[in-house]
C-alpha cells in the first residue's frame, strides 16, 4: 500500500513539476490523454490489492436447513386436520398434520389377526412333530412284532408246527409294517423341517406376520406428521381435503429448521488466492443498516454446478457467460445469537481480511463495507 501511494504521489508530483511548475513541456490534449492513461493504470494497483488481499462480495445469503415434509403413505389418504399456522414457531415432536387413519387402523387389525393365526400354526407344527413321533413309534412296534412272528413261523413251518400260509401272511404284514415305518420317518422329517423353519429363532410364518404388523403400525403412525426438530413452516398451503399417498411424491410443506444455519457469500475464483479458514471477516446485512458484524472464514466451497456433468447422451456445450463460476465461502458470526435471529435468505456483503499485503488495503476495505452498510438506509430508492 505504501509503495502504491508513493508511486501515485510521485507521478502526480512529476506531472505538476513538468507541466505546471517549470513548464518543461507544454500541456496539451495529447499529453493530457497520455497522462490520464498512465494514471489509470497506476490506480489498478489499488484495485488489485483490494481484490486479492481483502476479497469482497455483495452476494452473501443466510442459508437455513429446509426439510421437505411428506407422508410416504402407500394409499391415497385425505388430510383431515392442519394443526400448525404459517410462520409460527413449533417444537420438535409437535403434531403438524393429521390424515384419515381408518384404512391403516383396519390394516393393523388385519395383521394382528394374521399374527395370531401364524402363532397358532407354529403351535400346530409342534403338535405335528409329536404326532409324527408317536406314529413312528407305533409303526416300529408293528414292524418289530411282525418280524418276530416271521422268525417264529420260519422255524415252525419246516418242523410241521405251522402252516406255510400263516408264514406268508406274516411276511406280508412285515413288508407292510416296514413301509409304514418308512412313511412315518418321512412324515417326522417333514414335520421337523417345518418346525425348524425359523428366522433368528422365531418361526418364519410368525416372523413374517410380525413384520407385516410392524409395517402396518408404521404407516398408521405416519398418518400424523410431527415436527422433526425446532423450526417453522414459512408458507402454510396444505388444507383439509388434500389427498396424498399413492402416486403423489411431492412434499406438502417446507419445514425451516432453527438449527445449523450458516452464511454463504459468492466470490470470484481468482479473488480467493489468499483466503484460508480462520481469517477474520466483516459482514454488512441489508436487514441491519449501519451495523457491521464480525466473524471468521469457515471454509471455501471450491466447486460449482459447472463442475458437474450429469449422465446423458448430450455433449457438454460451453458458452462464454458460463466460463466464470463463483465459489461460495462459508463464514461464521462471532456472535451466535445473530445467526439464530436471521431469516433464511437474508442478504448482505462480506469482506475477508487475509492479512496479506499492506494494512492500508484493509483500511480501504473497511471504509468500503461501511459505506455499503450505511447506504442501506436509502437504497433501494423506493418511497
Amino acid at each position: 500500500m505504501t509503495i502504491a501511494l508513493s508511486i501515485t504521489f510521485g507521478y502526480i508530483l512529476l506531472i505538476y513539476l513538468v507541466f505546471f511548475r517549470f513548464k518543461v513541456v507544454r500541456f496539451n490534449v495529447v499529453w493530457g490523454v497520455l497522462s490520464f492513461w498512465i494514471g489509470v493504470h497506476l490506480l489498478l494497483i489499488f484495485l488489485v490489492g483490494l481484490r486479492f488481499f481483502t476479497p469482497y462480495s455483495i452476494d452473501g445469503h443466510m442459508i437455513r436447513q429446509t426439510i421437505q415434509l411428506s407422508t410416504g403413505l402407500p394409499e391415497p389418504t385425505e388430510l383431515k386436520e392442519v394443526l400448525v399456522s404459517q410462520n409460527t414457531e413449533v417444537k420438535k415432536g409437535q403434531a403438524l398434520y393429521r390424515f384419515d387413519d381408518t384404512l391403516y387402523r383396519l390394516k393393523v387389525q388385519e395383521q394382528q389377526a394374521q399374527l395370531v393365526e401364524a402363532q397358532q400354526n407354529a403351535l400346530t407344527l409342534e403338535q405335528n412333530v409329536l404326532i409324527a413321533e408317536d406314529s413312528l413309534t407305533q409303526a416300529q412296534a408293528k414292524e418289530t412284532f411282525a418280524k418276530q412272528e416271521v422268525d417264529r413261523y420260519t422255524t415252525l413251518v419246516p418242523q410241521g408246527g405251522a402252516r406255510q400260509e400263516t408264514l406268508e401272511r406274516w411276511q406280508a404284514q412285515l413288508t407292510e409294517a416296514q413301509a409304514d415305518v418308512a412313511k412315518a420317518q418321512a412324515d417326522l422329517k417333514n414335520a421337523r423341517i417345518a418346525q425348524d423353519t425359523k428366522l433368528d429363532g422365531v418361526n418364519a410364518q410368525v416372523s413374517g406376520a410380525q413384520a407385516q404388523l410392524d409395517q402396518a403400525r408404521y404407516y398408521l403412525n405416519m398418518t400424523t406428521i410431527y415436527a422433526p426438530e425446532d423450526g417453522l413452516i414459512v408458507s402454510q398451503q396444505a388444507r383439509p381435503g388434500l389427498v396424498v399417498g399413492g402416486r403423489r411424491i411431492a412434499a406438502i410443506a417446507a419445514f425451516v429448521a432453527d438449527a445449523d444455519g450458516y452464511f454463504l457469500a459468492g466470490f470470484f475464483q481468482e479473488h480467493l488466492k489468499f483466503v484460508r479458514p480462520g481469517q477474520p471477516v466483516e459482514i454488512a446485512l441489508d436487514t441491519r443498516p449501519g451495523q457491521i458484524f464480525t466473524g471468521k472464514v469457515v471454509s471455501v466451497w471450491e466447486g460449482t454446478g459447472q463442475g458437474q456433468i450429469l449422465p446423458s447422451g448430450r455433449i457438454p456445450n460451453f458458452r462464454l457467460p458460463e466460463l466464470q463460476g463463483r465459489f461460495a465461502v462459508e463464514v461464521k458470526f462471532d456472535d451466535p445469537k445473530v445467526v439464530k435471529d436471521l431469516p433464511g435468505g437474508t442478504h448482505g456483503a462480506v469482506a475477508i481480511y487475509t492479512g496479506a499485503g499492506s494494512a492500508g488495503f484493509e483500511v480501504l476495505r473497511k471504509v468500503n463495507i461501511r459505506l455499503y452498510s450505511w447506504a442501506n438506509f436509502i437504497f433501494p430508492f423506493f418511497l
